[in-house]
């Protein structure tokens, strides 16, 4: 069996919530404050026996109206569905650890268990009195906190909610939900031989190689073993014996300070007495790390992620303790549940990636039936599979659930381009509040600083710039597309390129790149084609394609350039030719006419072309062609990786300079500015 789905009412940012869940590792995954810990906690609520059940006001999901809390006192409900696995055994522990919750009787059957806070059907009558004359929300809350909260009360119930069965605590404790939070100190937790977790490993596992021999009986193993226990146990006397010895003098000088005082009153003489087991005398050792080299330290001297690992593994030692029923009989649980959150808090990525191996290894050995990780880490999330990923996302105090792994219903080479891309940096999409999917190096060095100068912090709005190299954003679409199910609804920005192109009606040749002052100018000779622009603006939800202006745009470079004819900070040390450009930009700094341009421009085909089809077009105006010769020639020299690092720090530095005489005017293109305006309102 696994837990198949979970549904949330009212609990923390959780409204009303269906969460399905995969039968083995479930990698949750979304920005800050998307839900992750609670809904672990909400996990924790319905299965965890050793934790706390009872919830505060702060607990309640607050986005309620003043009427809907009149009418009726508010209320938590967390429901487990719990579903028959592929391959199980019908007669296993599984099918009678959940018989009695059982809702659906067919395979694969299905049970279910409700955590339900609510407020007693006897104190209703007082509540809606005291609430009815609540002046507001604020004031309602504070009532129910302070005259309410303590009335309410939790039960667990086992199937049909509607039956008001509870669930019998017998069978909830064969479910073992071991959860390690964020913030945690194994040393406190586990470096020490009396801690109860060690305990149990080392009791477990003493003596493991006569437990785990398949070919003895269970009667020849417990003979075996209580022989061990019983040589060890007069070599402990022994060595008692010989302590006691040592003290003997001793001792009577410190009985005779307790006659002294009055201790041994009415014939009463305190003395020294005790027995050791083989797993007490391990309280007296420490947990130690043996390097190859012979060097030994203690544990305690370790870093916080080897350690966090060392603990990971004693707990799933632990787990499999809990869940042997030859050695805890009718105690041994039944499902071992592992809930991790953030365990790339302390582990370099190398780690991270082995970590994960080493929990779909337990898995796969059955040592833990079910597991669930939340993460922030773009490395973890690189190393498992889309199936594998659960991704939170809350807007504007709505939560909302994706399933990666599943909208690729109709475009199975989609997912497999996607499974292939989102490496440690490009998975950032699947974090961040709000993306934007560039085709190039250049626009994902240069937006931020755009932004800036539009006023915009990207990392403040938590938008993260995501490079797809080239035009293959619909392969993307898929995970954010809110029209359709188990999509991740978030806000999503397109920038492509118009990318004018040609070729002669009379050959067979492909269509060629082409200047935007070309385009169209010889209809008779050639046909042409540009980029078509889809999710236009206004046309979806949440997704926006924009682009450069149809008549004149080309490129992100091409379009700085038009933007910025005269700037010229935007030539870079790694360009060629810097003082043709600059020359250039003076000419139109200064209204120069066009024709002073060629003579500017180097001799060649592509000037040459460029001269031609700025002479040849009738519908620019002069300004438009001295922009568009500018622009074309600095595209013909860029180079992109390099320049747009170079531009990044010129353009960060002019920024800083803002307000001071140092500051040279720079405007962002124009589809850039409404990118941003649209994803930010």
């Amino acid at each position: 069996m696994y837990i198949h789905k979970m549904m949330i009412n009212n609990f923390r940012n959780f409204k009303e919530q269906v969460i399905e869940f995969n039968d083995g590792v479930n990698v949750i995954i979304g920005h800050n404050n998307a839900g992750k810990s609670n809904l672990f906690k909400a996990l924790a609520l319905v299965l965890d026996s050793q934790r706390t059940k009872r919830l505060n006001v702060y607990d309640f999901n607050k986005n309620v109206t003043l009427a809907e809390l009149i009418e009726n006192p508010p209320q938590i409900n967390i429901s487990l569905v719990i579903k028959q696995s592929l391959n199980e055994n019908l007669n296993s522990d599984d099918l009678v650890t959940v018989g009695n919750w059982l809702t659906k009787l067919d395979e694969p059957y299905e049970a279910v268990l409700t955590y339900d806070f609510f407020l007693p059907e006897k104190e209703r009558v007082s509540y809606v009195e005291a609430i009815r004359n609540a002046p507001d929300l604020d004031i309602a809350w504070k009532i129910i906190n302070h005259d309410f909260i303590r009335h309410y009360v939790y039960k667990i119930w086992g199937g049909d909610k509607t039956t008001r069965n509870v669930a019998d605590s017998e069978s909830l404790q064969k479910f073992d939900f071991q959860f390690l939070d964020a913030i945690r100190d194994v040393e406190r937790d586990m470096l020490s031989g009396r801690n109860s977790l060690l305990r149990d490993v080392l009791d477990f596992f003493m003596d493991y190689e006569i437990k785990s021999d398949l070919d003895k009986s269970e009667e020849v193993k417990k003979m075996e073993i209580k022989q061990k226990k019983k040589d060890f146990s007069e070599i402990a006397d022994t060595l008692l014996r010989d302590l006691q010895n040592r003290m003997s003098v001793g001792k009577e000088q410190i009985l005779s300070y307790a006659k002294d005082t009055g201790a041994s009153f009415n014939k009463a003489i305190p003395n020294f007495e005790g027995s050791l087991s083989d797993v007490e005398i391990f309280s007296a050792l420490r947990l130690i790390v043996e390097y190859e080299s012979g060097i030994k330290i203690p544990a305690t001297h370790n870093g916080l992620g080897y350690n966090n690992l060392i603990f990971m593994s004693l707990l799933l030692s632990k787990m499999q303790v809990n869940a042997d029923g030859k050695y805890l009989g009718s105690n041994a649980k039944v499902f071992p549940i592992l809930a991790i959150e953030e365990p790339e808090a302390h582990l370099h990525p190398a780690m991270q990636y082995q970590f994960l191996k080493f929990l779909k290894k337990n898995k796969n050995e059955k040592k833990v039936r079910q597991v669930f990780v939340t993460t922030h880490s773009t490395h973890i999330t690189s190393s498992v599979s889309l199936d594998e990923m659960i991704c939170l996302h809350s807007d504007g105090g709505n939560t909302s659930v994706g399933y990666p792994g599943k909208v690729f219903s109709t475009d199975e080479s989609s997912k497999k381009y996607v499974q292939r891309f989102l490496d440690a940096t490009k998975s950032d999409m699947l974090f961040a509040q709000k993306v934007i999917l560039v085709e190039g190096l250049a626009e994902q060095l240069l937006l931020s600083v755009f932004a800036k100068y539009e006023g915009v912090s990207l990392e403040e709005n938590h938008i993260a710039v995501i490079n797809v190299g080239g035009r293959y954003f619909n392969h993307f679409l898929h995970l954010f597309d809110s029209e359709k199910i188990n999509t991740i609804s978030k806000k999503i920005v397109c920038l492509t390129d118009q990318d004018p192109e040609r070729k002669k009606k009379s050959s067979n040749t492909n269509f060629k790149k082409c200047y935007p002052f070309e385009y169209d100018a010889n209809t008779k000779e050639y046909e042409y084609k540009r980029n078509t622009i889809s999710y236009q603006p206004g046309t979806h939800p949440n997704i926006a394609f924009f682009s450069q202006d149809e008549v004149e745009g080309k490129t992100f470079e091409y379009d700085l350039i038009l933007f910025n004819p005269s700037l010229e900070i935007l030539v870079t040390d790694s360009m060629k030719n810097q003082d043709e450009i600059k020359n250039l930009m003076q000419l139109y700094a200064y209204q120069k006419p066009q024709t002073d341009y060629e003579s500017i421009l180097r001799k060649s085909d592509e000037n040459n072309r460029i001269n031609e089809g700025i002479n040849q077009n009738t519908s620019w105006s002069e300004k438009q062609k001295c922009r568009g010769l500018i622009a074309s020639r600095y595209l013909n020299l860029v180079g992109k990786g390099e320049n747009a690092l170079e531009l990044a720090y010129i353009l960060n530095e002019n920024f800083e300079n803002k307000g001071t005489d140092k500051y040279l005017n720079f405007i962002v293109p124009d589809y850039i500015k409404e990118a941003i305006a649209w994803l930010c309102k």
